[in-house]
């Protein structure tokens, strides 16, 4: 099956869930095993599987990252150049550095081999809204 691009339309950070739309598209391959592929088309955005069932483990992420990487207006990060697009621009960078901008995740008797709370999401860094691409790619 040929790589795919999902768009996923984001409005401020947080955690994007698309797990659906993943195994949608292992579905509709065909393939009953492999390796699907997913890699985010951005460079202030990332991709991250974690737990989808307590929502308060996405609400202390986001408050963890806020602490690590403060906006370019806190005083802290006086030292950053680069903002261009904004106080939350160079935050968004560093946050995607740290985190992945590929995942690899099993397939297995065709469907993802995700843990029973596991969930892959985007994780939006930036402040306003973007749309979003996940190139998905199922390798047998």
């Amino acid at each position: 099956m040929s790589p795919q691009i999902l768009t996923i339309e984001t409005n401020g950070p947080g955690l994007y869930e698309f797990t659906r739309q993943a195994q949608e598209f292992v579905r509709a391959s065909g393939e009953t095993s492999g390796l699907l592929t997913l890699f985010v088309r951005h460079t202030s955005c990332s991709l991250l599987i974690q737990e989808n069932a307590d929502p308060d483990v996405q609400r202390d992420l986001l408050a963890f990252f806020r602490r690590l990487v403060p906006s370019a207006d806190d005083p802290v990060m006086s030292y950053l150049v680069h903002r261009a697009e904004g106080p939350d621009d160079m935050p968004a960078h560093i946050k995607a550095a740290l985190t992945p901008v590929s995942l690899g995740v099993p397939v297995m008797e065709g469907r993802l081999a995700l843990g029973t709370w596991q969930g892959i999401y985007l994780f939006e860094h930036r402040q306003r809204p973007h749309r979003r691409e996940v190139v998905l790619h199922l390798s047998p």
